[in-house]
């Protein structure tokens, strides 16, 4: 058993590095499953020992082995964040509710939702777009953890919880239908939903206040080192990502971000 973390960790760079080719290829056409990787500006097909997920990019030294031409810093850190959000949920969940049935459909559930966020968190930095084909995955997942934790778990508050999904997605709602699309997204809407399903309504407040609150810490930080103005296009899902690991994983209240609530 002292081995399972270093696996699961290890898994998670394996994922991590299928999840790179998702933010690659989603949109584009390309099979996702199928066709070797390439390097992404002179297309040479990569060798299986320039694949290796983390090892590659430092023994490479960033640089493509063919045209030497930098390697984004996202396959990395993907690879990375996903190892260790996989090794965080193992410790979470595998080991306070054991390795029974619940603990590793919690588990592997858990896992799923994070790749899903993963992708979208990657996809919008870089397109400023939520892509549909992770999105509506991700709203089923959630809706279906409602059920899951109030029917196998110890959850008793069914009704809450699937009020919470639209209670979160109704303020982005507004925000993107009054701005017509300027403020907010739609798909920062649909992404909110399963949100809200994923955390239930005392998990979704808390996650509303905090994103907000990153957002506005960022953009401030950004304005100040003027790499952005406020007529600058941010895109909002890292910060709602951000935020639902904050709250999920580390039980995050809004009691405890208003202490006075």
């Amino acid at each position: 058993m002292i081995f399972l973390p270093l696996i699961i960790f290890i898994f998670g760079l394996i994922i991590g590095s299928f999840l790179n080719v998702v933010i690659l290829r989603i949109n584009t056409g390309r099979s996702i499953a199928k066709g070797r990787s390439k390097c992404a500006r002179c297309s040479t097909t990569l060798s299986w020992y320039e694949l290796i997920p983390v090892f590659s990019f430092l023994t490479l030294r960033g640089k493509c082995k063919t045209c030497k031409n930098p390697i984004s810093f996202q396959y990395p850190l993907v690879e990375l964040t996903t190892a260790l959000v996989f090794t965080i949920l193992y410790t979470k969940i595998l080991l306070s509710n054991g390795f029974n049935f619940f603990g590793i459909v919690s588990f592997l559930g858990a896992s799923t939702i994070s790749a899903l966020l993963i992708v979208i968190f990657a996809y919008d930095i870089k397109h400023k777009i939520i892509p549909d084909k992770i999105v509506y995955p991700f709203i089923i997942i959630s809706l279906a953890s409602v059920f899951w934790r109030n029917v196998f778990g110890d959850n008793d508050m069914l009704i809450k919880d699937l009020f919470a999904g639209p209670a979160l997605a109704a303020p982005f709602f507004f925000l993107w239908f009054f701005s017509k699309g300027r403020a907010m997204g739609f798909g920062d809407v649909k992404l909110s939903l399963g949100i809200g399903w994923l955390l239930g309504l005392a998990g979704s407040l808390a996650t509303f206040f905090l994103s907000f609150w990153l957002g506005a810490i960022v953009g401030l930080l950004l304005m100040a080192s003027s790499k952005t103005s406020l007529k600058s296009e941010i895109a909002f899902a890292p910060f709602l990502i951000i935020a639902v690991f904050i709250v999920g994983v580390f039980s995050v209240t809004l009691q405890s971000l208003f202490p006075i609530w």
